[in-house]
């Protein structure tokens, strides 16, 4: 079964292109060092909650929007073999700086159990 890391964050409105093409330069260096699809999603419908939702889990401001977004690897063992060299990628390249406030990214990396 393939393995998933996902993120969610809250990027200024007025960022949005900057992210998704920022977006784009990442992809291209995961999937050169092994993930199989890289996924981002734009907030459309995400209410705000009471007790929890995705806007309160990144603390998003009026002027930003929750994005979700997920990198598809064949294993676990070709994750982090990735990660490895697609860090090492990002720095050669200079992008290091993301366009949105790192400190409030949540993420993680899950086993798959269920690909329908």
């Amino acid at each position: 079964m393939t393995y998933v890391d996902g993120f969610v964050a809250a990027v200024a409105n007025d960022q949005k292109q900057a992210y998704l093409d920022h977006a784009k330069e990442a992809a291209v260096i995961f999937k050169k060092h092994g993930a199989l699809s890289v996924v981002e999603c734009w907030g459309d419908d995400v209410p705000d909650g009471t007790l929890t939702s995705f806007p309160m889990a990144v603390q998003k401001g009026e002027d930003e929007t929750v994005v979700f977004s997920w990198i598809t690897w064949p294993s676990k063992e070709a994750r982090d073999e990735g990660w490895g060299k697609t860090a090492q990628d990002m720095e050669k390249q200079n992008m290091t700086d993301m366009p949105f406030d790192g400190k409030r990214m949540i993420f993680g990396g899950f086993e798959t159990l269920l690909e329908a």
